[in-house]
């Protein structure tokens, strides 16, 4: 029986709001994770207390990981009643490759915990019907909750800065990755090389994140420093995409010391 990872050091050395989007920072990027899951969890159960089922969506990063293994390891989570969709998939890779998205949340989260349904992208299908199938389902009903991160380059989902749009009329959509979100993936250690980084994938867009009632953002790291800076500091603006969460009615970001200068 999985325990409730303990919380003790993880209350925030510093919290603010920008505009509207809270900002939570930590001394570890453990604690941060801690954190982050640990109000992931206390959300959904108190939805899962009202509603009949909740539907999350998940990103899928190295960011996410101490965030997921916390909710993971959650007690008293009623996971049948929960429908997960995730953010993003590369096209072209092997259905088994390893750096796929759906491989990864089948190994940090899905494969541990049993969603009820689990709704994967299935990028080896014709882009068009796959858009139109899978944007059925995320329009089947409203998303409760988001857990998502924040790219290098401001990317939330794979909307970077030349694709982004804040008023797209697309629910998920084929993208072409630009060079600094290839080159991230080689950063975070998922591709050897940048010329084995897939050039498009499929994303959700950002109307489409940002539909969600409730969203929990985890940016750790030192690569994420610059990215978190022009989140919270910049103009709003598709130049770096992230500074829309500063328009969403309850986003919380988690950061630690590498990735905010005032932790």
């Amino acid at each position: 029986m999985p325990v409730t990872p303990s919380l003790a050091g993880s209350s925030p050395v510093n919290e603010r709001t920008v505009d509207r989007l809270k900002v939570k920072a930590f001394a570890t990027r453990q604690a941060m994770g801690a954190a982050a899951g640990s109000d992931v969890a206390t959300r959904l159960k108190a939805l899962l207390a009202t509603k009949v089922t909740v539907r999350m969506i998940f990103a899928a990063a190295p960011s996410q990981n101490e965030t997921l293994s916390t909710l993971a390891a959650t007690n008293g989570i009623d996971w049948s009643r929960v429908t997960a969709f995730h953010m993003d998939e590369y096209i072209g890779l092997a259905t088994d490759a390893p750096q796929r998205f759906g491989q990864y949340l089948r190994r940090h989260i899905f494969d541990l915990v049993r969603p009820g349904v689990v709704n994967f992208i299935d990028s080896a299908n014709d882009a068009a019907a796959e858009c139109r199938r899978y944007g059925d389902l995320l329009r089947a009903g409203p998303i409760d909750i988001v857990c998502l991160g924040i790219g290098e380059n401001g990317h939330i989902a794979f909307n970077d800065p030349p694709v982004a749009k804040f008023d797209d009329a697309e629910t998920i959509k084929v993208v072409e990755l630009d060079d600094a979100c290839r080159q991230q993936q080689v950063n975070d250690g998922c591709f050897p090389s940048f010329a084995s980084v897939p050039t498009h994938a499929l994303t959700l867009t950002i109307p489409t994140l940002m539909s969600g009632t409730h969203l929990f953002c985890s940016v750790p790291g030192p690569t994420k420093r610059n990215a978190v800076t022009r989140t919270l500091n910049g103009a709003i603006g598709t130049e770096c995409p992230s500074t829309v969460l500063r328009r969403h009615a309850d986003c919380t970001m988690y950061v630690d010391k590498d990735s905010y200068a005032g932790a």
